[in-house]
């Protein structure tokens, strides 16, 4: 059996950020544009500026959601477990025919995370909560998403659980580890993720029924749900660690189908390796579709609108 993503768990680091491409899964909304006023009252012009500015509005709060998070999983890393399959269960109630469910929010209601396939995600979704309760008071665009929220405590906890490998692979020296990661790790794909910032809260728990109790279920089960969703073996495969605490039982519960079983083996051998890049890129990419499943991402979400500015108070 080779390394599994969940043994290294005990360090947790700092997570470094990223930012490149959208997919064809999001709609892009208008940006609000900076406004320039001049003394005539007539001169209002707009300024590719006010782009920049929500960019950097989005990345500094991002940065420090990273960080309140960062905090919140250091103090519990046995939560890591349940933080991945928070946000898969959360996202694998889509339904493609009727365009409902989804990575919504819509876990965090108690008829929803009370059902069989969640009940062992309360203490996840407790820190979710009092994470939220943090990045509100400091957001100056309006409170955070549970359905951004549950998306990036995850992305939080792989990271970190990637850096703490490199950590582990460097004799457990922090400084050599995180050099490691920056050398050899995939800190560009997360900025894929990263793009995909902006989803709406469900109001209302997503239909039963449409999340398997992962431990039970039969691979063929598995299977099935993920193509449900629009994903595959190779998917299910490499998202192992998300279904269910014990990531070793369920991949060699995986392994015994001819479909994942070459997906398996190949994750295993790349954990094993100094980059991890194969299983690494592999799960960053499926991790981001799993997250924007059915999901418009609004760009402007948690921007706020540039100041208008009077030129004839400006010192030119």
């Amino acid at each position: 059996m080779g390394v599994s993503f969940l043994s290294t768990l005990p360090s947790l680091l700092p997570l470094a950020h990223d930012s490149p491409p959208t997919t064809t899964t999001t709609t892009i909304r208008h940006h609000p544009r900076l406004e320039l006023i001049g003394s005539s009252g007539s001169l209002v012009g707009t300024a590719n500026a006010a782009d920049l500015i929500q960019r950097r509005q989005r990345s500094e709060f991002q940065s420090k959601i990273k960080g309140t998070l960062f905090t919140a999983i250091k103090g519990n890393p046995d939560l890591v477990p349940s933080l991945l399959t928070l946000a898969l269960n959360d996202a694998v109630t889509y339904d493609k025919a009727t365009k409902s469910g989804g990575p919504n929010g819509s876990i965090r209601f108690s008829s929803e995370i009370s059902r069989p396939e969640n009940r062992r995600l309360s203490g996840a979704l407790s820190l979710i909560e009092e994470a939220k309760k943090e990045i509100d008071s400091y957001s100056k665009a309006g409170p955070i998403s549970y359905a951004d929220l549950i998306h990036y405590a995850a992305q939080s906890a792989v990271k970190s659980t990637f850096i703490a490998a490199a950590i582990r692979k460097c004799g457990g020296n922090e400084e050599k580890g995180n050099l490691l990661y920056t050398a050899y790790g995939s800190n560009g794909q997360w900025g894929l993720f990263d793009k995909q910032f902006g989803r709406e809260d469900a109001q209302e728990p997503d239909p039963e029924g449409r999340v398997p109790l992962w431990e039970k279920a039969s691979v063929q089960e598995m299977k099935d749900k993920f193509s449900a969703v629009g994903l595959g073996p190779r998917q299910l495969a490499v998202l192992s660690a998300f279904l269910g605490p014990d990531q070793a039982a369920t991949e060699a519960k995986l392994a015994s189908d001819k479909d994942v079983a070459p997906w398996v083996d190949k994750y295993q051998r790349s954990r094993e390796t100094v980059s991890q890049t194969d299983y690494e890129v592999d799960l960053i990419t499926t991790f981001t579709k799993l997250s924007t499943l059915g999901q418009q991402i609004n760009y402007e979400a948690y921007t706020y609108a540039p100041p208008k500015i009077d030129i004839t108070k400006l010192k030119l």
